[in-house]
């Protein structure tokens, strides 16, 4: 039984997962950008072998992001069509803001 509480819950969680995708990427560039510069400046083997490993590692983290917002997604579509389906009521905050969440995120899959 979906209610107007586990709505908010999903909806945002998926804002969460969003922000958290979004971090992880912008991590990515800084952390490649960081590797290129020590490189360039003749950094210790070392040293430029321990940044690939933390790029590595936030690169990973990326995919890991997007499958879980996936499920989170598919979780909240599948919560306001029960909360549709049982209430009948077709607008209201909470509907109007997983609504908004859904075509949010559905518009980061899209983009590559």
């Amino acid at each position: 039984m979906a209610t107007v509480r586990s709505l908010k819950i999903k909806t945002s969680t998926c804002k969460r997962l969003v922000k958290e995708l979004d971090s992880y990427e912008k991590e990515v560039l800084r952390e490649s950008a960081k590797t290129a510069d020590m490189k360039d400046k003749g950094a210790d083997p070392y040293d430029i072998k321990q940044q690939e490993n933390v790029l590595a590692e936030s690169r990973m983290m990326v995919p890991d992001c997007r499958k879980r917002l996936e499920a989170t997604l598919e979780d909240l579509k599948g919560t306001l069509a029960e909360l549709l389906e049982e209430t009948g009521e077709k607008e209201g905050p909470e509907i109007d803001d997983a609504r908004n969440t859904i075509a949010e995120v559905e518009n980061i899959f899209e983009t590559p």
